[in-house]
């Protein structure tokens, strides 16, 4: 795993602790039962925090699996 993908597998395990981390990266929202709205903005602080990445309110709806807030994540950290 990439230095990002275990980032992000230590953050989502912060925001998911009953979640296993080797299903972290098949995570969805439709398959995460604890994954909701606040869920979802909660997981954007502690992106922010770890990270230094300000994610767009108006982007949440297009995060909604592990794999699509990697590849924002990627896009956007320098």
């Amino acid at each position: 795993m990439s230095e990002l993908t275990d980032t992000l597998v230590r953050c989502f395990a912060a925001v998911f602790p009953d979640l296993p981390p080797e299903e972290i990266p098949a995570a969805r929202v439709d398959t995460v039962e604890e994954w909701d709205s606040l869920a979802s903005v909660t997981l954007l602080a502690v992106l922010d925090e770890e990270l230094g990445v300000e994610i767009d309110l108006a982007d949440l709806p297009h995060l909604r699996s592990f794999q699509a807030v990697h590849d924002y994540v990627l896009a956007r950290v320098p």
